[in-house]
């Protein structure tokens, strides 16, 4: 990793760090919502340890997308980007110092949601628990990724917001949670192929129900692709200024 990388990240890191609001969306959120899921089943445990899996990572991938289009649009509308580019600094590597520190908030989020979810609320499933952990890790990695890339097409961070109906809730009910994807019209079913949170969704289904490794792995390889993509795609919305 490059100084220029590093010090991105740090600086992202330690702007986190002053910002309590932010910090209880990232890591107190997505617990309090998962408890609050349990509870919503609580005379149905079996319903909590069906979908409560899947949830420990989609709960986390909301919102970081939220968080990283509408950290990175202020980036972007206060100029600060604007100076970043006029200096000696890559695109990958400025790109790369976001991903960074969005990742290790991503990592801590995904972690505290696990285990709150397997450790407090009793949550059991098939497979291992590490697994949808990791998975649950790359879903949030996957909202940071898509949230840093779309961020390039808000003005405000009002339109940045109203990215949430427009691209995370189609994802969410068209991804199998809500109904199988078999039993969806052909349209449907071929639309949600294509949104990377159906595959993210697929691979913790599988993964709660102690179903194949190759097919848990096969989801997570496309969750991983769309991710670096979405970073690839995110730096060519970055416009280098001349001093």
């Amino acid at each position: 990793m490059s100084r220029a990388t590093s010090a991105t990240a740090l600086r992202v890191l330690q702007q986190l760090r002053r910002d309590p609001r932010t910090l209880a969306l990232l890591l107190v959120v997505p617990p309090l919502l998962i408890t609050l899921f349990r509870y919503v089943f609580d005379a149905q445990p079996a319903t909590f340890d069906r979908v409560g899996g899947p949830m420990v990572g989609i709960f986390p991938f909301t919102t970081m997308f939220i968080v990283t289009s509408i950290a990175m649009l202020r980036e972007r509308t206060t100029g600060t980007l604007e100076r970043l580019m006029t200096l000696p600094l890559a695109k990958l590597d400025l790109l790369l110092g976001y991903g960074i520190a969005f990742a290790t908030m991503a990592l801590l989020q995904a972690v505290i949601t696990s285990a709150v979810a397997f450790g407090l609320l009793g949550l059991d499933v098939s497979g291992p628990v590490w697994t949808v952990i990791v998975l649950a890790i790359c879903n949030a990695v996957l909202g940071m990724s898509l949230g840093l890339f779309t961020s390039a097409f808000a003005r405000t961070e009002f339109q940045a917001v109203q990215f949430v109906p427009a691209v995370v809730l189609p994802q969410i009910l068209l991804c199998g949670l809500l109904v199988p994807r078999a039993q969806m019209v052909t349209v449907l079913r071929w639309l949600s192929a294509a949104l990377p949170l159906t595959w993210a969704y697929d691979g913790l289904a599988h993964a709660v129900a102690g179903g194949s490794g190759g097919v848990v792995l096969r989801d997570g390889l496309i969750v991983a692709g769309v991710t670096a993509l979405s970073l690839a795609l995110g730096a060519t919305t970055l416009r280098r200024r001349t001093p």
